[in-house]
């Protein structure tokens, strides 16, 4: 089944940060394929710029990533609910980028991948499964 997956995940991965529910969320893209908000292209483009910037990333490593990126089954999806999405961010205080994510997750019926603290209790008080949450 596929997922939703944010920005805070793919990062870590270009980082190489050990995470867990990174991990897990890796290696469930190569199996099942994730959903995205249409902003996660800009978004993750975004931060890949600001670390190297702060010289985590070198403009080749950002390079090299993107195609490897560029070779899993992420699809956009373009078509958010608009009451909804706006619902979930003042609910939940998230801002409308984050809220997104969880808008997609929630219409559609899918775990959703985070990283981000804030959109996590989010997602589970809106009863979203979490990939690579503990139980």
């Amino acid at each position: 089944m596929p997922f939703v997956i944010d920005a805070s995940v793919v990062v870590a991965w270009a980082l190489g940060e050990d995470d867990d529910r990174a991990r897990e969320a890796r290696e469930r893209l190569r199996r099942d394929g994730a959903l995205v908000p249409s902003l996660w292209w800009f978004e993750v483009r975004n931060a890949l710029v600001q670390n190297e910037r702060r010289g985590r990333l070198t403009e080749p490593g950002t390079a090299r990533f993107l195609h490897e990126l560029s070779l899993l089954a992420v699809s956009p999806d373009r078509a958010p609910d608009e009451i909804t999405l706006l619902t979930l961010t003042r609910r939940h205080g998230l801002t409308v980028y984050d809220a997104a994510y969880l808008e997609v997750a929630v219409r559609q019926g899918l775990p959703l991948a985070t990283l981000d603290a804030a959109l996590a209790r989010a997602a589970q008080a809106e009863q979203v499964p979490l990939v690579g949450a503990v139980v």
